[in-house]
């Protein structure tokens, strides 16, 4: 019997993060006969060729019992099989494009990009140039030879493409972790799946929290009334379990800097879980973030408001870290990027603006 679990990209270019992975559980026959997992795997499974299964297991991705197994292990009756194997986003043509990105790092396994808003991650209806894979296509096939190596090198060879493991929204900034071969998207997507990836964002919202920090926990799916938009059903009846933990940064009044930190991936999650929250990302136009939520009725706020949109045309969010374990040298590693340019500068008006209002009241 088959159980699948597919945590797969949903909708348009504005999925927010979003993990490619595909969990299968099989419970074998009882008149199975033993058989090499890898070619029992082989014969169950679609679009997954035999060295994928080998990847898997040769990445702690198989378990039978509950227990990681190799490649040779010879199935037996009644055995409980869980696999979780990387499932990219639908392929389509990719046309390598000489589009400067932000590499943070690169070795030859993984790449920590620094994404600037307004880049899709992969191409797809509406977006078949200018996204990140293009740009990353293009590095990979024109950079032979010139991997900064702190790793010792992947004995898989290279299909000199880059290997999703999960994206952001095209128009949130910052850090996205990349494989470079089949391998290491396996060993990448397993860490997704236990949700063992370490990911912090930062997010301007609106209004003030009467708490410091807290968990938001809701089932995120997509809208009943609108496919573009996705909600949270507290309830759990419908859409994927979703747990956010969020701590205030800075307090500016009228809007918070939070800390959030993600246990899963699901689509919009951030901007979902804060709009269920009653605080929609400052300027988040799908959430209903572009309007004046909190403040006064002062022409000179509502212009100071407009200046703000202006300067960051976008939801305020920014992956600033992420932390893994890397698939060469399985130990431990961290990343972290600075605040994108037009995020930190609006977070900075709000510090001037808050601290001429409290004077005010001061004064008062």
């Amino acid at each position: 019997m088959i159980d699948e679990e597919l945590d797969l990209p949903e909708g348009s270019e504005n999925d927010d993060e979003q993990e490619f992975y595909e969990h299968v559980r099989i419970e074998v026959d009882k008149g199975q006969s033993m058989l090499r997992i890898d070619k029992f795997l082989f014969d169950r499974l679609t679009n997954a060729s035999r060295n994928k299964i080998q990847n898997a297991a040769r990445a702690g991705s198989i378990l039978v019992n509950g227990k990681a197994v190799k490649p040779n292990y010879k199935v037996k009756p009644l055995d409980s099989i869980s696999i979780v194997l990387a499932h990219p986003p639908r392929e389509v043509e990719i046309i390598p494009e000489n589009i400067p990105v932000n590499i943070a790092y690169e070795d030859d396994d993984v790449m920590v990009i620094n994404k600037n808003a307004g880049m899709v991650v992969h191409p797809g209806y509406g977006n078949y140039t200018g996204t990140l894979v293009n740009a990353l296509t293009y590095h990979l096939q024109n950079n032979q030879g010139q991997t900064r190596r702190s790793a010792p090198t992947n004995p898989q060879p290279s299909n000199l493409k880059p290997y999703l493991v999960h994206r952001i929204d095209k128009n949130t900034s910052g850090l996205i972790l990349v494989a470079k071969n089949e391998y290491a998207q396996t060993f990448l997507a397993k860490q997704f799946f236990d949700h063992s990836v370490d990911r912090q964002y930062l997010a301007l919202v609106w209004g003030d929290f009467k708490e410091d920090e807290g968990t938001i926990v809701g089932h995120v799916g997509r809208s009943l009334k609108d496919r573009k938009v996705m909600t949270v059903f507290p309830d759990g009846d419908y859409g994927k379990h979703a747990v956010t933990h969020y701590k205030v940064v800075e307090r500016f009044g009228y809007v918070t800097l939070v800390s959030c930190i993600l246990e899963t991936g699901r689509t919009h999650q951030i901007r979902a879980h804060m709009k269920h929250l009653g605080h929609p990302l400052f300027n988040d136009a799908t959430y209903g973030g572009d309007q004046i939520l909190k403040g006064t009725t002062f022409s000179k706020y509502k212009q100071f408001i407009q200046n703000c949109f202006k300067i960051m045309p976008r939801h305020a969010l920014h992956a600033k870290t992420i932390g893994f374990e890397h698939p060469t040298t399985e130990k431990r590693v961290f990343f972290e990027s600075e605040l994108a340019e037009d995020m930190q500068a609006v977070i900075e008006k709000w510090r001037v603006y808050s601290s001429f209002k409290q004077l005010e009241e001061e004064e008062d």
